[in-house]
């Protein structure tokens, strides 16, 4: 029995449902956020803004560029897995199942290193 279990291939498919859930959960909670405050409260002013100097400082801080790199992580990943389903499933697409796979998937790779990139160099 051991030796069976030894030789088992194992999947991805649970660490990318894992991504999904929590990119899920994580955009949920925080992008409607940031959304209010940058894109109706600043601009309008029903709140004072911070000036220019305050947002760069909050950004330079190393725990701000993480909670901001896991936000678009996996966020993409949520986007990847719930985009490769709707191929699949929606336009009936698993025919085409490795180039919808290396598609999605590594879109969110290629957009987790942009962004890794962008705040490194803030």
């Amino acid at each position: 029995m051991a030796g069976t279990a030894m030789n088992r291939r194992t999947r991805p498919e649970p660490l990318l449902w894992m991504l999904f859930s929590s990119g899920g959960m994580v955009a949920a909670l925080m992008i409607p956020i940031l959304l209010f405050l940058f894109g109706i409260a600043f601009p309008l002013e029903l709140l004072s803004p911070p000036d220019h100097s305050h947002v760069f400082a909050v950004l330079r801080n190393p725990i701000t560029r993480l909670v901001l790199f896991g936000l678009c992580a996996l966020a993409l990943f949520h986007w990847a897995h719930r985009f490769r389903y709707t191929l699949y499933d929606g336009l009936q697409l698993k025919r085409y199942a490795v180039p919808i796979v290396l598609l999605c998937y590594g879109g969110a790779v290629v957009g987790t290193v942009v962004a890794g990139l962008v705040l490194i160099t803030l």
